[in-house]
């Protein structure tokens, strides 16, 4: 197709998407609705957006910021700092916080995301978990689906201190895990563990529904602020929010045991956090549109993609599978190409840390690393998916689409 007809044919797309935008828009207005709600309860005021270095002592902003992250996300506390350098930090800070030695940790999703090997120790590490004397065990999903039978008879058998739930896919081939089935399962975990740490990795799935994980009975939740809740304003950070005790027990593995959260410079990064956040469900909205176009127009073309457009999601990742590297690279390109940041480099599959296989990354960012900012990346091993996300808004990354299925047209010319 020409410049022209991919237009068009994205315009007759969009005409047949209206419902699931609507109901986009629809979430994305209560979710506003509920941030507006914890900025005017705590008050927030221009005060708050002044900056701390050294010690960060009386931060009153950080505090005030992470009183609200903790109000919108419905958890007792939550921990909100510039000093997490990305989500798998925060992961590894919650999981050295709360294992000890002799302790067991439980994946119920399988394996985790691929910069968490190391950490866990499922790839040698002299500083993994593993090293210290902590036992992993994993339980794939059956189905797309927890494997709550294996599941039951696992911790009838064995004494487990913490279980950890990942909703994203990661770069397996699995869906993601939607609220409900988080809630379902840690009802049946409750009736035979009350006491054992019920961990989500909620990384790109925030402000996707009404509720997020600690709503309906996890203990702790983790994300990134560069991926949703950062809006595309937040410059770094992350967080972990759940019960009081286990946020300040991640405090004090983050900084030192008794400081804790009353350190922590904010840097001058309070207004940004707030604003990011203040932006968030909107920006999560323009991510999912993106999405659900990517999902109908390329499975018209003829590509496996998953989620379906018309599926319920559980984060904002868009998967494209090409059975063919070639395809997965030109496409990737082409997200590039239509970036606002180094739209002139052309990015290829190289070996990246924390991960087994080459991976190709898009991400033609005003953050670096930025996934809440229209990207696509993905290993270079069969079936040769691309992991599409983010979007700040609906019409960039519009455009994004376009340049992606351009450069994919030229596969055609080479076969």
């Amino acid at each position: 197709m020409t410049k022209k007809e991919l237009e068009n044919f994205i315009e007759e797309c969009e005409g047949s998407l209206k419902d699931e935008f609507a109901m986009i828009d629809k979430q994305s207005f209560e979710n506003s609705r509920r941030v507006l709600k914890a900025f005017q309860d705590h008050h927030l005021s221009m005060a708050h957006f002044d900056s701390t270095t050294g010690y960060g002592y009386d931060d009153l902003g950080r505090d005030t910021i992470e009183k609200i992250f903790a109000q919108v996300l419905g958890s007792e506390d939550a921990l909100v700092r510039n000093q997490f350098i990305s989500g798998s930090h925060a992961l590894t800070v919650a999981l050295f916080a709360y294992l000890r030695p002799g302790d067991l940790m439980l994946s119920i999703t399988g394996t985790p995301y691929d910069t968490l090997h190391e950490v866990i120790g499922i790839k040698e590490n002299p500083s993994s978990l593993k090293s210290f004397g902590v036992s992993y065990d994993q339980i794939d999903l059956k189905d797309d689906d927890f494997d709550e039978k294996q599941i039951v008879d696992y911790l009838q058998n064995h004494s487990v201190k913490l279980i950890e739930i990942q909703r994203s896919k990661g770069y397996s081939t699995r869906k993601s895990i939607t609220i409900d089935k988080v809630e379902h399962i840690i009802k049946t975990i409750r009736k035979i563990d009350k006491k054992v740490i019920i961990m989500v990795d909620n990384c790109y799935c925030e402000f996707v529904s009404d509720k997020e994980p600690v709503m309906v009975g996890a203990d702790v939740m983790v994300g990134s602020l560069i991926k949703n809740l950062g809006g595309g304003i937040a410059p770094n950070g992350a967080y972990i929010a759940g019960k009081k005790e286990l946020v300040e027990l991640a405090a004090e593995r983050l900084t030192l045991p008794g400081e804790g959260r009353e350190v922590g410079p904010s840097l001058g990064v309070n207004k940004s956090l707030a604003q990011g956040l203040f932006f968030a469900p909107s920006v999560v909205a323009s991510s999912l549109k993106i999405a659900v176009l990517t999902s109908y127009a390329l499975e018209k073309l003829g590509y496996e993609v998953e989620p379906k457009y018309q599926d319920k999601r559980a984060d904002i990742v868009q998967n494209i599978c090409f059975h063919d590297a070639d395809k997965l690279i030109r496409y990737c390109q082409g997200i590039q190409k239509g970036s606002p940041i180094d739209a002139f480099a052309v990015p290829e599959p190289w070996d990246m840390p924390g991960y087994s296989d080459k991976v190709i990354m898009a991400a033609g960012a005003f953050t670096q690393g930025s996934s809440i900012e229209l990207s696509c990346d993905g290993p270079i091993r069969e079936p040769f998916i691309a992991y599409q996300q983010g979007g700040l808004t609906y019409e960039y990354g519009k455009l994004g689409l376009l340049s992606a299925l351009e450069e994919l047209e030229k596969c055609k010319g080479d076969e």
